[in-house]
């Protein structure tokens, strides 16, 4: 194919005024500004694909959380992308592409320096900083999901800007500025390492400063699960991630003239796609075997896994190899998040360093073992595969340092953690003042988890919350025979919040069976004035949990005491409690009446 361009100058002033004309070459950044319409669609249309990603990382993450936190998740994602742009464009482009310095690029504010000598064939200036800028934005947001539910929102922006302004472009600079490793001749075609790696390391980082969410671990230190609350909107993010990411690896060539690019353009694709599929079917094998069941959520993620592992090197290994890389892929993501929640006990909500950090690794490294071109299994010798090596680990060191050092500042100015309230009851309407992310639904409760204050790692904060009311002791009745036994029902409604602590309290004293319900409702205050883009509204009904418990031998005094202490706070919505007589009880399988039939099996 001849690649087809024009002269800006000459020919574009008999289209448009002398004027315009010689805007479009001062902007430019070329001098001699021949351009190629099909490489420059190309690269936005890349652009484009990959600014798409952020709305598959904000369902992802969002799915695999609880709906208490949705509008949290959400705006995170979009700041990453509205933060990162005008700081890739005040101070991190210029770091990045700045010079061909070894450790670093150049400081050039507002990006008004001359680029044409890096510019791809063909593409102007602006195509290619919007194309970097979505980059660097992607890179930004991995984080979010890694330290989702827990995380102060003023925290996570300063983060966001630090990691677009220097973290992110000074590593990569060494990898795609004409840094150092670069010089050496390190692979990285679009991101496994620049933009994936640097995400996972940063996950990692922050979610061990954090500390795992209130009830994520017993006192023995097991891991319990906490479900996200909407596995459809998830499963929606991933599979927007993998059509985007033909944009991501496959537009990276930034270009689309020239015999040779047209077949690496349909490579990438093919091996692009062939390594998220394998990786998928592998860890559903794999989880199949080792669990009995194959895993839905771990499934999904192993698709986000082999996407990232197969970046790398898309152009540079076969179809077999990116086979080969789907399946490593597939066995080392479900490893990973297991070690990282059982072994390590950082809390990872949706899996973020596994798939990110491990898997670009991961997927780097084995670029220089299975690259067709110079790779060690083709007998290309081992400096490539060390070069990959001595990339991946430089690059961890410092974004590790440089994100232990922010993370560390932040945790001890403004703080780095919500509080135990806040993360009880939901980052929305505490950071957000949203009362939910679903209005006119209601939301789902865990019902895995315990969540108690005590389980925080920090202490409350005096005055942060109503001391509880003290109730005082009963005389407890003597133990009434089966005949004497009366059967109450006791319901109570309170707040989605204090379920986990209600269920935990009741189960110590002995009360084990209960109908819990997702409710709506309101007491005679109607609920309290919210505020929804500046506009105050009125929550006539509110999302509650109602809890019904038949109890005979228990005292009904008793369980009415120990409800009160649980879920007092002293404000609007503590809920109430409901005495019911109960005239009979029937256990369907034994047929058995009355006190019986609410008795354990001895």
């Amino acid at each position: 194919m001849q690649k087809k361009s024009i002269h800006c100058i000459h020919q574009a002033e008999t289209l448009v005024s002398p004027r315009k004309a010689k805007r479009a070459f001062l902007f430019s950044g070329r001098n001699e500004c021949m351009y190629s319409s099909v490489n420059t669609i190309w690269v936005l249309l890349g652009a484009a694909l990959v600014f798409f990603m952020q709305a598959g990382f904000a369902m992802c993450e969002a799915g695999f959380t609880r709906a208490k936190n949705t509008g949290n998740i959400l705006m995170k994602n979009l700041m990453d992308f509205c933060i990162g742009t005008p700081i890739f464009w005040l101070l991190g482009f210029g770091l990045m592409f700045g010079s061909a310095g070894a450790l670093i690029g150049g400081f050039d504010p507002f990006v008004r320096g001359d680029y044409s000598a890096i510019l791809p064939e063909g593409v102007p200036f602006f195509a290619f900083f919007i194309f970097q800028t979505v980059f660097c934005a992607t890179a930004a947001t991995i984080v979010s999901g890694a330290m989702a539910e827990r995380t102060k929102f003023i925290s996570y922006c300063i983060y966001s800007l630090l990691i677009s302004a220097v973290v992110y472009p000074i590593s990569g600079h060494w990898i795609w500025g004409g840094g150092w490793l670069s010089q050496l001749g390190f692979h990285d075609f679009a991101g496994s390492t620049a933009v994936h790696m640097v995400g996972g390391v940063a996950s990692l980082i922050g979610a061990k400063i954090l500390g795992p969410r209130i009830g994520k671990y017993d006192r023995d230190g097991k891991p319990r699960a906490i479900l996200g609350h909407n596995l459809s909107i998830a499963a929606l993010g991933v599979f927007v991630l993998w059509f985007c990411w033909f944009g991501f690896n496959g537009c990276s060539t930034v270009s689309m003239t020239g015999d040779d690019t047209l077949v690496a353009a349909g490579s990438i694709f093919v091996t692009t796609n062939m390594s998220a599929a394998v990786a998928c079917v592998t860890t559903m094998l794999f989880t199949w075997i080792r669990f009995k069941k194959p895993d839905v959520s771990m499934t999904f993620n192993a698709a986000l896994g082999g996407l990232v592992a197969i970046t790398a090197g898309c152009d540079m290994v076969s179809v077999e190899g990116a086979a080969i890389i789907g399946i490593c892929a597939g066995i080392v993501l479900p490893l990973a998040v297991e070690f990282f929640d059982k072994i390590a006990k950082i809390d990872d909500p949706v899996g973020a360093i596994s798939v990110h950090g491990v898997c670009g690794a991961m997927g780097t490294l084995l670029t220089g073992l299975l690259a067709v071109d110079g790779g060690l299994f083709y007998g290309g010798g081992p400096k490539f595969f060390l070069t990959q090596c001595l990339g991946v680990v430089s690059v961890i060191a410092w974004v590790a340092v440089t994100m232990v050092i922010i993370f560390t500042v932040i945790k001890h100015t403004v703080g780095l953690r919500a509080s135990a309230i806040e993360e009880l009851e939901g980052l929305d309407i505490h950071e957000h003042g949203l009362p939910t992310a679903y209005a006119d639904f209601s939301q789902s409760t865990s019902m895995t988890a315990v969540a108690k204050p005590d389980a925080y790692p920090e202490p409350y904060v005096a005055g942060e919350r109503p001391v509880p009311v003290q109730v005082p002791e009963r005389a407890q009745p003597a133990e009434r025979t089966k005949s004497e036994a009366k059967l109450t029902n006791v319901t109570i409604i309170c707040n989605q919040s204090r379920f986990e602590e209600l269920k935990s309290a009741m189960n110590g004293i002995g009360v084990t069976g209960m109908t819990v319900t997702q409710v709506l409702g309101c007491g005679i205050q109607k609920g309290k004035t919210e505020y929804y883009r500046g506009v105050p509204m009125t929550m006539n009904l509110l999302p509650k949990v109602q809890v019904e418990i038949v109890v005979s031998k228990v005292p009904v005094a008793q369980v009415v005491d120990t409800a009160k202490q649980v879920l007092h706070t002293g404000g609007i919505g503590d809920g109430k409690i409901f005495v019911y007589d109960v005239e009979d009880v029937v256990k369907v399988r034994t047929g058995e009446h009355g006190y019986d039939a609410l008795q354990g099996e001895e």
